[in-house]
Parts: structure tokens; sequence; C-alpha cells
């Protein structure tokens, strides 16, 4: 059975039109002949939605129950038995009601897909699990239903509903989005301009990156190497030389003139891992890479060229840059350049050659041969070349002896196997100085006439070129292998040391410990990462960030090594000094430590940011709720004072009117005095006096602030209770304002109740309403907003080291409060 084709209209906001566009595709379908039913869709009272809904057979859905309430879901069965061409579902990312045959909405749409059934559903941006921190960022509002962004991607197809901001914003205003008391809420809160456009933008950049990997599966599929240029894609190879800066900045101009273009860097590591390119200046190329909006890539291959461009033909690129060879002729003849054989192999890739200084200055010679202690060490080097001095002389004096039983076949035999001991110390140039030597005193001791230059017999003449041809061969063979294993050995050293520093960065480190490691791996005294302070004028001055060992050094000048990160970073160090392949390493170990402080500088100022987008959240909330809970005291007593003008008002309606003004502005003072009482706790300015409290003497006061009615509580006490730990007078502010909002939704014939637990370290205080049902058992989250007093409770409690929440036990509000005792401090 073919499987069935999934098609998904994905919405960056509620409200854009996703469910209107999925029934006006069913009622396209239906017109056309096709077998089409609604198996789920959600109108949410939206009156256009329902009437393109008419028309189209719907599927039943299946009623199901949970603590007490009633929902319905959709009726997977019924559809399965049902087996339209095309099932509508909307809401893809929807989570199940317990007790359904599978937790989420799109499994259920998988079922439809593999019975062979097409299905058309609508998904919202923000809802995808690849996304949910970045909307949780932009909104300030966590989605507690996600999708896999696996089962989007396999959609067939996935069509963007898309509307301005202004226009979600409109929609919203007039009401065909959410319900009235929902819409000021929204409209300051996720509905924000800044909101809804972001939300838009990752809509946009999620689609394209779906589009982007059908494009590359279509390419895969057909076998099509040559780039398409759907839109331009600018290369920059790097060989971490000096004029890799022209050229990020080169193709950067290239990227800015062509709109929609995206920059690429990559630099081709030898698949031996022998890396000649200076690893800090390779970072710093890769930040000056991000900088300027690229991204930076390595790729591994033993050549370069094939490399190059067989990353360019996995990333569709559609431009390269290089910079101009630095090849003499004589080289180029022998062997092309990077950039010619580029240019050669690059087919329908357009290749810009940049020049820049290197390549104007002089020529490399035709042999470049390897500098005679880099790669080997100058340890190993003067170590082999006075192991030649001591050995070739040695050597010739116990062949001199022993000339009547050696002949010259064993003598160079014996003087092969010296040169290769002395490649393998010390490299090429002591191989070859040692081979040529060995020539030589061959020469001088062993052929006719003896001690003499000169050579009697040709076939000695012979044997001798080709002693030393092959000892140059053999030498430098060696030479080249033990250079490569010092390197290697070097290699998987450094390797290791950036591995350690990097895994504990990933680890969440902080700069001592980083510190600690690099001064560890170095053998060094202490070593400081320091940074200059521009503020104190001309003269430098220099502050210590971290450090780590005894007496680290407090300004560059202090340091026994000292490795520069920018113009106002640097790591200074004391101890021992390091050679030239260490402080490389340590110049690849401060560039990280740099790019440590820099994140860890901007994680800092992303919590400042977020501490206060927090505290402004708080402030839009707050008002918001003062408002709502302030209009009606201040309409009550706007109505009793309109009753006050009327004419012949008797005076006992009068003073009715009078006592109800009263007490709603009384009211409306206290919501301010909680306000400000709210901001001031939130701000830090307002003192709390921690003591042990009698709850005995605090209910006491809780009832005397209530009046008169507030003796209808009903409490419920244990005998013995221990103290709490609490201020006094807040915990009867909380107890007041719950109590007064407890005896407002209560009937008279059914008071509230106040009932206490002890419990082993805390006591637990518990306020109900009197408004239960018995018949509706369960308890579920309050659905009811919150008000300024009870917002205001709850952040009493919590700054007491208490805590406060609420619940709805059937249809009877209940408030739990916790508090440490006495005894358990």
């Amino acid at each position: 059975m073919a499987r069935g084709r999934l098609r998904i209209y994905l919405g960056a906001a509620p409200g854009v039109g996703k469910t209107y566009a999925m029934l006006k595709e069913g009622q396209r379908l239906r017109s056309q002949g096709t077998d089409v039913v609604i198996g789920l869709f959600e109108p949410h009272g939206r009156r256009p939605t329902m009437v393109l809904a008419e028309g189209l057979e719907t599927v039943p859905r299946r009623p199901l129950a949970y603590r007490g309430s009633h929902f319905t879901e959709m009726d997977l069965d019924a559809v399965l038995a049902r087996r339209p061409q095309v099932a509508l579902v909307d809401e893809l990312a929807h989570t199940n009601v317990p007790g359904s045959r599978n937790a989420k909405r799109w499994q259920d749409v998988e079922e439809l897909l593999a019975a062979g059934i097409d299905v058309v559903t609508t998904l919202n941006v923000q809802h995808l699990e690849s996304l949910n921190d970045v909307v949780e960022q932009i909104t300030g509002v966590r989605q507690q239903e996600t999708l896999p962004d696996e089962v989007a991607r396999r959609a067939d197809q996935i069509e963007l509903v898309d509307l301005p901001p202004e226009v979600v914003r409109r929609r919203l205003a007039h009401g065909d989005i959410y319900p009235p008391d929902r819409i000021e809420a929204a409209l300051t809160h996720y509905f924000r301009v800044g909101n809804l456009t972001a939300l838009r933008e990752l809509a946009l950049l999620w689609l394209a990156d779906r589009v982007e990997e059908g494009l590359q599966r279509y390419r895969a599929e057909h076998g099509i190497a040559a780039p398409w240029e759907t839109r331009e894609r600018i290369l920059v190879g790097l060989t971490g030389g000096p004029e890799s800066e022209t050229l990020i900045r080169r193709a950067a101009r290239i990227t800015a003139k062509t709109p929609g273009s995206e920059l690429l860097a990559v630099h081709v590591v030898p698949s031996d891992g022998l890396a000649d390119a200076d690893p800090a200046a390779l970072d710093q190329q890769r930040t000056l890479v991000e900088a300027l909006g690229g991204s930076y890539h390595q790729t591994t291959g033993e050549d370069v060229v094939e490399a190059l461009l067989q990353f360019a033909e996995a990333e569709n690129v559609t431009q390269i840059v290089l910079g101009a060879s630095r090849r003499g002729r004589l080289r180029s003849l022998l062997r092309a350049g990077v950039g010619k054989r580029t240019i050669d192999g690059s087919g329908p890739i357009d290749v810009h050659i940049v020049t820049h200084e290197q390549a104007a200055g002089a020529a490399t010679p035709l042999l470049r041969l390897p500098h005679p202690i880099r790669g080997i060490g100058s340890r190993r080097y003067w170590s082999a070349m006075a192991a030649a001095a001591l050995l070739l002389p040695a050597l010739t004096a116990v062949l001199v002896v022993l000339r009547g039983h050696l002949g010259l076949a064993s003598d160079l035999v014996l003087y092969m196997l010296a040169i290769v001991v002395i490649a393998l110390v010390g490299g090429v140039y002591p191989a070859l100085v040692v081979a040529v030597a060995a020539g030589l005193l061959t020469d001088y001791f062993f052929t006719r006439p003896l001690h003499s230059l000169n050579i009697e017999h040709l076939s000695d003449i012979l044997a001798l070129v080709v002693f030393i041809a092959t000892a140059v061969l053999v030498g430098t063979a060696a030479g080249t292998a033990a250079r490569r294993t010092y390197q290697a050995l070097r290699a998987t050293t450094e390797a290791r040391a950036l591995t350690r520093l990097a895994t504990a960065m990933m680890h969440g480190q902080n700069l001592p410990a980083l510190l600690e490691l690099v001064r560890e791996y170095f053998g060094l005294a202490a070593v400081s990462l320091l940074e200059r302070d521009r503020a104190q004028g001309s003269r430098p001055h220099w502050y210590v960030i971290a450090s780590a060992g005894e007496l680290p050094p407090e300004r560059p000048y202090e340091a026994d090594v000292e490795s520069p990160i920018d113009d106002d970073l640097t790591l200074a160090a004391r101890g021992r000094a390091l050679s030239a392949d260490d402080q490389r390493v340590l110049t690849a170990c401060a560039a990280q430590l740099g790019l440590a402080h820099a994140h860890g500088r901007l994680a800092r100022r992303a919590a400042e940011t977020d501490s206060l987008a927090a505290a402004e959240r708080t402030r839009a909330s707050l008002l918001l709720t003062a408002g709502r809970d302030l209009r009606a005291p201040l309409h009550s007593a706007e109505a009793a004072l309109d009753r006050l003008r009327q004419p012949g008002t008797s005076a006992q309606e009068r003073d009715r009117w009078l006592n109800s003004a009263r007490t709603a502005v009384r009211r409306a003072v206290q919501l301010v005095a909680d306000l400000d009482r709210l901001g001031r706790l939130h701000a830090g300015a307002l003192d709390l006096y921690m003591r042990p409290v009698d709850l005995d003497e605090v209910l006491a006061a809780t009832l005397d602030d209530l009046g008169p009615g507030g003796h209808t509580i009903l409490l419920r006490l244990p005998p013995r209770m221990p103290d709490v730990i609490a201020d006094a007078a807040a915990l009867t502010r909380i107890l007041t304002a719950l109590s007064a909002d407890a005896l407002r939704h209560s009937p008279q014939d059914r008071p509230p109740t106040l009932t206490a637990e002890v419990l082993p370290d805390r006591l637990l205080v518990r306020l109900t309403d009197g408004t239960a049902d018995t018949t509706s058992p369960g308890t579920v989250p309050d659905s009811r907003p919150d008000s300024l007093e009870l917002r205001l409770s709850r952040d009493l409690a919590e700054a007491m080291g208490g805590t406060l929440e609420h619940t709805m036990n059937g249809s009877a509000f209940s408030v739990t409060l916790t508090f440490p005792t006495s005894a358990h401090r």
C-alpha cells in the first residue's frame, strides 16, 4: 500500500489563517471529486472558518473523560474505517488527552499516512522542537506542545501562510483570534510587533532551509554535480598565511554586492594531520569571517585542490576566491599552482584570483628544502651533528683496522647504516653531511691509491657515486620520516592540550580553572589573563581578569612569557622560557582563552538583558493586573457617587451609598498600596524582619483586619503548632488578602475553611472557599487569572522562604501556604 502524502500549512503565529487555508484546500479538492473528510478542526469560535467547513463531511469526535472533565479528540479508528482519500486534521503539534491511543496528534497522522490516506494539516512555527528555546527568548513563553522537526521535514509539501504583523494585530483587536477578555494581554505580550516580526522571520528561514534540503536531495537523486545558481555562495580558500585576511575582506565585498548571497571560508588540512598553518592565525581569520557574516569550515584531503573542489560542489558554491600564487616560474613549469589547477577543475564555478602583498614579493626557489631545525627540534638536530662528529671518525678507525678482512662493499654498507642512524636522530641535513663525509672518507682510506682522493679503478668511482646518491636518498627519506614522526608526536601533544582546554570550556569551567590547565601543561609558575583599561587615559593600565599559580604577573612587562590575544587582552606567564613550538601552542591556547572570556562577557550581558526584560515583563504584567483589579472598585465608587447625585435620595439611601463608595475607595487604596509594596519587593527595597511567629497570633490579627464578616471563617487547627519563620506583618497581610478573597467568592451558607497541618519540617496552611462541589473530585491547576492580591501574596511568601500554590478542587478555589518552622531552623 502506497503511503499517503502529507501537506502542512505553516504559520508564524496564531490567527494568520492556517485553518482557513486548510479548509479552503479541502473545498477545492471536494469540487474536483476528491473524497475529503474533516478528521478534526478547531474553529475557535471564528464564524468565517465555520462557514468554510460547511459541505465537508466531518467525522464525529471521540469523547474522553479526564479528571472529572470531558474532552473530545479525533476519532482515529473512525477515520481509518471511513478511509477517505484526504483527511483534514488541524493542529499537528497538539497533545492528546490521556486515554487516547497516541500521546500526540502527529502520531495519529502517521497512522493515517501509513494507511494510504493523504493528510492536510496546520502547524505554527513556535511548536517546532528545534526552535523552542529561540521562541522562548523572543516571546518569553515556553511552548509545552512541540513537534519533532523530522516529522515536519518529511512532509511532501509545506506552504507558508503569512500575514504582516500589523494585520495580525488588527485581526486580534477585532476579536478574530482571541475572545475579548484575552485581547489586551495578548497585544501587550505575545502579539507585540517585534515578536511577530521575529516569528515571521523564523518561519521564513526554517522554510528556506527546508527548500534547500529539497534542492540538494533532488540534485543527489538525479546525479547533478554542477552547481545551480539559486543563490550566490562565495567560497574563500584560506592557507592560514597573512594574505588570508586580504582574501576574506575581498570575498566579503563580493558577497555584500550580491543580495542574498552567502560567504563561506574553508581551510584544507592535510590528511596526515601535520598542518603547517599557525592555529592562532587560523583562529583570528575564523573570527574575522564570522564578524563579516560568513561561516568558517575545515576539510581534510591529501590534495588541496581536490578537497577544495569537493567542498565547493557539496555546498553548491558558485564563486571561489583564491590568492595569487607565490610560486616562481620554474616551479610553476614543474607543477601548476593551486589557483591554476582550481581553474582547470572548477567547471561552471567562477574562480577569482586576488593579488596580495606576498604574491608581489620574491619568488620562492625551485627546490625549497625544509628548515634544518624546524620540525625536528634543535636538541635532536645538534645531538645528531655531535653524534656524526664522533661516530664517523670512530667507525673509520675501526674499518682501517679491519681493512684486510672487509671489502669496499662492506665498508659502504656500514657507512650506510651510520647515515640512517644519524638521519633518524637529526633529520635530513645531518644525514646529507654524513653522506658526503662518508663518501670522502671511503675514497681517502679504502680506495686505491690510499690516502688520496684520486681513484684508480673505474668500478670504485661508480661504487662511490652510487653510494653517495643512495646515501643521500636514504638519508633524505629517513630524515623526512623522522621529521614527520616528530611533527606527528608534536601535533598529537598539541591536539591533546587544545582538546583538554576545549573540553574544559564545553563543561563550563571558569577562567581560573582553564588557566590552571595551561599552567600545568607548560610547566609554568603562574599565568594571568590581563586586560587593558583604556578609560585610564594614554598611560596603559592593566588589570587581572583571572590568574593561576603563585605570584601571577599583573603587568605584561612583569611576565617571562607573553602571548597577546588582541590590542587589549594578553596572556602573561611567569616561569621557564618556552621553545618556538611551545610558544605557538601557547598562542593557540591564548586565543581559546580569549574566546572563553568573550563568551563569558556575552553571557553576562545576555543574563543582564534577560533580567531587565523579565523585570519589564513583570512591570507590564503588574500594571495590567492592577488595572484589572482597580476597575471594579472604581466603577463601584463611581456608581455610588452617581446615585448620591440623583435628586430625591433619602438619608438612609445616602448613607448606604456613601458607605458603598467609602468601601470601594478603601479597596482601591489597598490595591494601590499592594502595588507599591509589590514594586518595592521586586526592587529589593522591602525589608522583612524574619523571626519565629505564632500562627495563632497572626490569625487573630487577620480576623481583626477582616472585620465582623471575617469571623465566619471556619478554623481547623491542630492543638499544638510550632512557630513559623516569617515576617509577622507580611504573613498577616497574606492571610488577610487571601481570606478576603475567599469570603468574596463563598456563599453565605458555606463559609471558607482554613486548616493547618504540621509536617516534619514545615507548617502547611490551606484556605478553601465555600464553593466546594463534592461531585467533581480531582485537583487541577487554577484557571482564574491572578489578582494583584494573589500575586503579592505569592511573592511575599517566596521572599520569606515559603511557597504558595492555588488549585481548583472541583469548583472550590484552594490556596496552600507552606513555611519553615522554628524547629526546622
